[in-house]
């Protein structure tokens, strides 16, 4: 099972680096050789948002908890260009973005996943064609211990065993207490206490997936209804550790480095590491739409996204404390901007 388990890892980690050439079926992006710092995530190719007139109207935007802070800053830099624009946004989780689309209850649907085989096919089967996937940010989905935790890392293998109860990855033991970890002290004891979000999260899913492998996670898992549920529980628990975007990150925890398998270095979530695949949990972050092949998006919602991927929409995206899409990747997706 471990060999297994660790040709599949290797096979993710090559469609990470192979993202731009496979189209959105890579998980991250080629990106940037650069520190952690906001001079150095601007690409000087962004272009600035230029108005334009006729846009009124109404946007609602249902869907991913994760993306919940980051739309509702793009939708109040939105309206300061449109003060008549009104925008609802909602998050409960990225798995009410797509009956939101089919319904037509939403125009933008945030998810921090793929949308499934099945979500893909329910849309289809009623419009005749698929969702457009707009990838919007890269996030790094963090591993937080409360900051008085000395861990230094984690393997994938490990954090399988931590939170899952099936181990898919073959490790070697089931990890219930800190001192399994080589935490020594008060913590050698400590049980391990685990957060977790809910399964309408597009962030249970793929932590679901890449971690567990598809495998079960514990009974113990407290799940959360947000991600800052999730920091905040860690925060206020001195053995507490969960998942969320990196963008949710506090003082009150740190993220720990991981790595794909004993043996490797940990890697730290940062920038540089994010956009070039290797952190293990990077992943894009999309705005799903409805736009029918040959036909333009409404002029509201495409000057949203026009907004978003624009010099002062991106820059909301590293405020936030996730990390922005290229110029490149943003060149790319012009055509559905028409």
């Amino acid at each position: 099972m471990m060999e297994h388990s660790q040709n599949r890892k290797q096979m993710w980690v090559l469609g990470i680096s192979m993202g731009l050439l496979l189209g959105w079926s890579g998980v991250m992006m080629l990106g940037a050789s650069h520190v952690w710092a906001n001079d150095d995530m601007e690409d000087p190719a962004w272009v600035n948002y230029a108005k334009v007139s006729g846009v009124s109207g109404n946007i609602n935007s249902i869907g991913s908890d994760t993306l919940n802070n980051l739309m509702t800053l793009w939708a109040e830099g939105f309206r300061k260009q449109y003060p008549n624009v009104k925008i609802q946004i909602e998050g409960k989780g990225s798995s009410t973005a797509p009956p939101a689309l089919i319904e037509g209850t939403a125009q933008l649907g945030p998810m921090s996943r793929k949308m499934k085989g099945k979500e893909i096919d329910a849309f289809e089967s009623k419009f005749g064609y698929k969702p457009t996937a707009i990838p919007v940010a890269v996030d790094a989905l963090a591993v937080y211990v409360n900051k008085d935790n000395s861990l230094q890392g984690l393997t994938i293998g490990q954090l399988d065993a931590v939170f899952s109860k099936t181990r898919q990855h073959g490790y070697k033991e089931n990890l219930t207490r800190w001192g399994q970890l080589g935490l020594t002290g008060r913590f050698a004891d400590m049980a391990i206490s685990i957060y977790g979000r809910n399964s309408a999260s597009g962030t249970y899913g793929f932590f679901k997936n890449v971690v567990l492998e598809n495998g079960d996670y514990k009974d113990e898992v407290k799940e959360q209804p947000g991600s800052a549920s999730v920091v905040q529980g860690v925060t206020e628990d001195q053995a507490g550790i969960g998942y969320s975007g990196i963008g949710y990150r506090t003082s009150g925890v740190h993220a720990l480095p991981l790595a794909m398998k004993a043996g490797q270095p940990f890697v730290e979530a940062t920038y540089e590491n994010s956009t070039s695949g290797k952190y293990p949990l990077s992943r894009y972050l999309f705005v799903y739409v409805n736009k029918a092949p040959n036909q333009s998006l409404s002029p509201i919602v495409r000057e949203f996204l026009k907004y978003v991927y624009s010099r002062e929409g991106q820059k909301v995206v590293i405020k936030d404390g996730y990390f922005p899409i290229s110029e490149k990747i943003i060149g790319k997706q012009s055509e559905h901007l028409k």
